[in-house]
C-alpha cells in the first residue's frame, strides 16, 4: 500500500488518477457496447459495485508496484508491470461481482481491460516524455552544447546505450550508428540512424564533427574490437567502450559500465573457458596454502581460491605491506566467512617454513613466491638461486612430507632455453618438482609455465605509463623484441584448472596466444593515454638488457604437447634423458654464476633421484634427499628429524 513514508505528490496525482480512470473505463465500456446510450439495467448493475473496481485497483496495483516504478526512466518490462496489474484487478473485480451475483457482459469486462491498461499506460508516457524533455534542457538548451556520440554496434547493446543516452542526465548525445550489418544501413534503432560500416567511422566521425566513440558489441571477439579500435584511432574523437558480457553484472547495459579503453582490450585474447565444477571440487572445503601471496600473481590466487570457499586459506609473504591490503579486501568482501590466515615469514626459512606446514597441513599448495626481474637478478644471481631454487626446495618437500595432495609451482616462458639467472633458476625449480614426484608418492607436483602478465609489479607496462604520465620518452629495448601477454585474472583461473588436472609429474603450458612486439605496445599505451606516439611522445631504443631474449618461447622444438579439456592448457612432454638432463643442468649452473652456495653439488642429488627412480623405492629415494646448503646446522636438524 501507499505508506506514508514514500507518499508524495506524483504518487498522490497516480493514485487518485488511478482510481478515477478504473470507474471512467467502466462507463465508457458500458456506453460503447451499448451503441452510445446507457441502459437502465447496466447503470444498477454500476451504481451496485462501483466501489468494487477503484478498491480493487487500489489493492492490485499497490501490490504489484505501481506506485513504487521509477517512470521517468521505465523501460519495457515496467510497462509489462501495468499489464499485468490491470489483467489481475480485472480477474479479482470479476471474482468479486460473481459472488455479489451482480455482473457486466464478457464484452463489457474485455472492452474495460483494454480501456483501464491504456488509460495506466498514456499517463505514465507522458510524464516519460515530460521528465525526458525536462532533462535534456537542463542539461543543454541546444544540442550543439552536448557531446555527439557515434555508437558502433546496433545491436540490443547499442539500441540500450541509446536509450540510457536519452533518458539519463548526461550531456551525450547519441547521433548515429555504425553496423557491418549492410542490411540494416540507412535504417533506425531507437531513433538514430545506421550511417556506415567500421571502415566509414573515420569519415563520419569527420562530418559530423563526434566527440566520442563508444563501441557497444560486448559479444564481440577481441580481434575484433581490436580491429575497431584502430580504425577508431584515426579520428580525433575519444573512444570508450562497454565491456565483454562476462564482465557485465547480470549482462545488462547500463552507461555507468562504458569505460575507457584499456590495454587488456587490445591484446586479442578471448575469455577464459573453465571447468568451474571441477575446479570447485578441487578446493572447496581444502586448506590451501599460497605463498608469494602478496604478489600480482600470488594476490589474484587468493582472490579466486577464495571465491571457491576453501576451509581456511593461508597466504604466506615476506612483505607485510602488500599482504595486509589484500586482506583488508578479503575481509571487506567476506567477512568471518573465509577462514583467512595471513603468515610473514620466507621460503627461505627452513624452519618457518616447517613450522606452518606441521601446523596447517595445507591440502593444496601454489608456489608464487619468487625473485623474477631478469635485470635484478642478473646482478643477484646467488639470491635468485637462493630464493627460487632452494626456496621453492624448502616448501616442496615440506609438502611430500606432510602429504600434500598437490603441489603446483608457478613457472615462465623465460625458463626455456634461458641465457639469464632467472630463467635458470625457474627451470631448476621445474626439474626439481619432478624429481620429488618420484619420491613422494602421496603428493602430486606440477608446474604451470606462462609469460607475462600484464600489469604486474615492475613488468613494462606499469613503467611505460610511468614514463607517459611524466611525459618522458618512452623507452624500448629493441624495436624487433616481442613477449607472450595475458592477463593476471586469465593466467591465475588457468592455473588453478591445471592444478585440477594434475596427476603429478607435469609441466603445464598455458596457451599465451600471439607473441606481442612490446615497441606495439608502447604505442598502443600512448594513444591510450591521449597522445600521438613519437610526434608527442617520442620512443627511444636503448638496447637489450644483460640476460634478455629478443623472443621468449614457450617449449623446445624438440618437445612435443599434449592437449588437455581445455584448449589453453598443454601438458609438456617432457625430455627425461638422464644425459640430455645432467648436460642440461650444467648448462644451468654455469649460467647462474653462482659457486658459493652450493649449487653444484644440490643439483647433482636431484639428478641422481631422477637416474634412480625406477629402481629404488619412495623410501630408499627419501635417502638421497639433498639438504639444503645451509650454514644453520640447527635448522637442518630440525627438518632432518621430521623428515620420515
Amino acid at each position: 500500500m501507499l505508506s506514508r513514508k514514500r507518499l508524495t505528490p506524483k504518487k498522490v496525482f497516480l493514485f487518485v488518477y488511478d482510481l478515477g480512470a478504473s470507474l471512467i473505463a467502466m462507463l465508457l465500456a458500458i456506453f460503447i457496447i451499448n451503441n452510445g446510450s446507457l441502459p437502465l439495467a447496466q447503470w444498477r448493475v454500476f451504481t451496485a459495485t462501483w466501489f468494487v473496481l477503484p478498491i480493487t485497483a487500489l489493492i492490485i496495483f499497490a501490490l504489484v508496484g505501481f506506485y513504487d516504478q521509477m517512470w521517468a526512466f521505465a523501460r519495457g518490462s515496467q510497462y509489462l508491470v501495468l499489464v499485468a496489474g490491470t489483467s489481475l484487478q480485472l480477474i479479482l473485480s470479476v471474482l468479486i461481482m460473481q459472488i455479489m451475483d451482480i455482473h457486466f457482459s464478457f464484452a463489457c469486462y474485455v472492452l474495460y481491460w483494454f480501456l483501464l491498461t491504456a488509460a495506466v499506460f498514456i499517463i505514465r508516457f507522458i510524464y516519460r516524455f515530460y521528465s525526458s524533455s525536462a532533462r535534456v534542457k537542463r542539461t543543454g538548451n541546444d544540442r550543439m552544447s552536448q557531446k555527439k556520440v557515434m555508437i558502433v554496434g546496433a545491436g540490443e547493446a547499442g539500441s540500450q546505450i541509446i536509450t540510457e543516452l536519452k533518458t539519463s542526465l548526461t550531456d551525450r548525445v547519441p547521433l548515429l550508428l555504425i553496423d557491418d550489418n549492410p542490411l540494416i544501413l540507412n535504417y533506425k534503432n531507437n531513433g538514430v540512424p545506421v550511417l556506415g560500416n567500421r571502415h566509414d567511422i573515420p569519415d563520419l566521425a569527420e562530418k559530423y564533427d563526434i566527440d566520442e566513440i563508444i563501441i557497444a558489441i560486448p559479444s564481440a571477439s577481441r580481434n575484433t574490437i581490436r580491429d575497431i579500435v584502430d580504425i577508431c584511432y584515426e579520428t580525433d574523437s575519444r573512444v570508450s567502450i562497454l565491456p565483454f558480457y562476462t564482465q557485465l553484472q547480470d549482462s545488462k547495459v547500463r552507461l555507468t559500465d562504458v569505460r575507457d579503453i584499456t590495454i587488456e582490450d587490445l591484446l586479442g585474447r578471448e575469455e577464459v573457458d573453465l571447468n568451474l565444477e571441477q575446479i570447485s571440487r578441487y578446493i572447496r572445503g581444502k586448506t590451501v596454502l599460497v605463498t608469494g601471496g602478496g604478489g600480482s600473481i600470488g594476490s589474484e590466487l587468493v582472490r579466486q581460491i577464495a571465491a571457491y570457499r576453501p576451509s581456511v586459506l593461508l597466504i604466506l609473504d615476506i612483505y607485510e605491506n602488500s599482504v595486509y591490503d589484500l586482506q583488508q579486501d578479503l575481509i571487506a568482501t567476506y567477512g568471518n566467512s573465509l577462514n583467512l590466515q595471513v603468515l610473514i615469514g620466507s621460503v627461505r626459512d627452513q624452519r618457518r617454513v616447517a613450522q606452518i606446514f606441521d601446523q596447517w597441513k595445507p591440502d593444496l599448495v601454489f608456489h608464487a613466491a619468487a625473485h623474477k626481474h631478469v635485470p635484478l637478478m642478473e646482478d643477484n644471481p646467488c639470491e635468485a638461486i637462493i630464493n627460487n631454487v632452494y626456496g621453492t626446495y624448502n616448501v616442496a618437500r615440506q609438502a611430500g612430507r606432510t602429504k600434500t595432495e598437490h603441489f603446483v609451482l608457478i613457472s615462465t616462458d623465460k625458463a626455456v632455453n634461458p641465457t639469464n639467472v632467472m630463467g635458470a633458476s625457474k627451470r631448476m625449480c621445474e626439474i626439481i618438482a619432478l624429481a620429488l614426484n618420484k619420491v613422494y608418492k602421496s603428493t602430486s607436483f606440477a608446474a604451470v609455465r606462462f609469460g607475462n602478465v600484464l600489469g604486474s609489479n615492475g613488468s613494462v607496462i606499469p613503467l611505460f605509463e610511468r614514463q607517459i604520465k611524466e611525459q618522458k620518452r618512452v623507452t624500448v629495448t629493441d624495436p624487433e623484441v616481442t613477449r607472450y601477454f595475458m592477463t593476471i585474472a586469465e593466467a591465475s583461473s588457468l592455473v588453478l584448472q591445471a592444478g585440477a588436472y594434475a596427476e603429478g609429474g607435469e609441466i603445464f603450458v598455458l596457451d599465451m596466444g600471439r607473441p606481442v612486439k612490446i615497441i606495439d605496445l608502447a604505442k598502443d599505451l600512448i594513444r591510450l593515454s591521449g597522445y600521438i606516439p613519437e610526434e608527442e611522445i617520442p620512443i627511444d631504443i636503448i638496447g637489450l638488457r644483460p640476460g634478455e631474449k629478443m623472443h621468449e618461447e614457450l617449449h623446445l622444438d624438440k618437445e612435443e604437447t599434449l592437449e588437455t579439456e581445455n584448449e589453453k592448457i598443454m601438458i609438456l612432454q617432457q625430455i627425461e634423458d638422464s644425459l640430455y638432463l645432467d648436460a642440461e643442468v650444467s648448462h644451468l649452473t654455469r649460467l647462474s654464476r653462482c659457486s658459493t652456495v652450493g649449487l653444484c653439488p644440490f643439483m647433482d642429488s636431484i639428478l641422481h633421484i631422477l637416474r634412480e627412480a625406477d629402481k629404488k623405492s619412495a623410501d630408499e629415494l627419501k635417502m638421497l634427499l639433498p639438504e639444503i646448503p645451509d650454514n644453520n646446522l640447527a635448522a637442518q636438524l630440525y627438518l632432518t628429524e621430521r623428515e620420515y
